[in-house]
């Protein structure tokens, strides 16, 4: 059993409320379980919303507000639902601020990859919880 990014399997809950489905994770669904999260929406943000990239330790939007909050929160749930199902791997969707896996955007919004990780992928990492990328099936 593992976490996945709820928008890999077609649930539209992106910034732009869309999803970004995946063949690959399609196909292992079928072979084993995925519990789809969206670190995002479980911090309490709303579909759609503004697009949001790191910058430094914070998570801003587009037009500059500061939503670390949210996906610290997000982060901490999704966390919780891994604890509680005894989660020991997550396969994530790459470059996004909550689930990026080694590559996220630099914050500039500018369409720049930087090395790095997503909050959520952060603090799965920090509690043994091996995440993959998307890229990387």
């Amino acid at each position: 059993m593992k976490l996945c990014s709820a928008c890999l399997i077609g649930v539209r809950c992106r910034y732009d409320g869309k999803d970004k489905l995946n063949r690959k994770v399609v196909e292992l669904v079928k072979k084993e379980v995925l519990i789809p999260v969206c670190p995002e929406q479980l911090g309490g943000l709303s579909t759609p919303r503004e697009p949001s990239e790191q910058r430094g330790n914070r998570v801003l939007t587009e037009s500059g507000k500061d939503v670390t909050k949210n996906f610290e929160r997000g982060a901490e749930e999704v966390l919780t639902l891994a604890k509680l199902f005894e989660i020991k791997g997550a396969i994530f969707k790459q470059r996004s601020p909550s689930c990026g896996c080694g590559k996220i955007y630099d914050g500039t919004f500018s369409g720049k990859i930087v090395k790095g990780d997503g909050i959520t992928t952060a603090l799965l990492r920090r509690n043994g919880i091996k995440v993959v990328s998307e890229e990387s099936l």
